[in-house]
């Protein structure tokens, strides 16, 4: 069984026991959150698909940890004039583990 849920702005495919990599969350470590905004419920080769949610669904999810990504490096240059430059980021993260999937 799968589902996919909308978290932060953006969509993931989440089963049981999945862990997996959001945008940074309110909350704090091993603390629970419950997602609500779940799109598509797979349930063994029965689709249902929301319109634009599921009734009913909702994801239950721990924080495991609040960590930084990889280092994203942007590089600009232009060409025949010498201008070269570098920047980079690090993404603010979380990493959550997905318990219980109630559909």
């Amino acid at each position: 069984m799968y589902v996919i849920v909308e978290i932060a702005g953006q969509q993931f495919k989440a089963e049981k026991g999945r862990k997996l990599y959001v945008h940074r969350l309110s909350g704090e470590e091993n603390s629970s959150m419950s997602f609500d905004k779940v799109l598509l419920v797979d349930n063994g080769g029965q689709v249902k698909v929301g319109a634009p949610v599921v009734k009913g669904a909702s994801v239950q999810c721990k924080i495991l940890k609040h960590l930084k990504g990889d280092k994203v490096l942007v590089f600009k240059k232009k060409r025949r004039t010498g201008y070269q430059k570098c920047n980079g980021h690090r993404q603010y993260l979380t990493q959550i583990l997905v318990e219980e999937i109630v559909a």
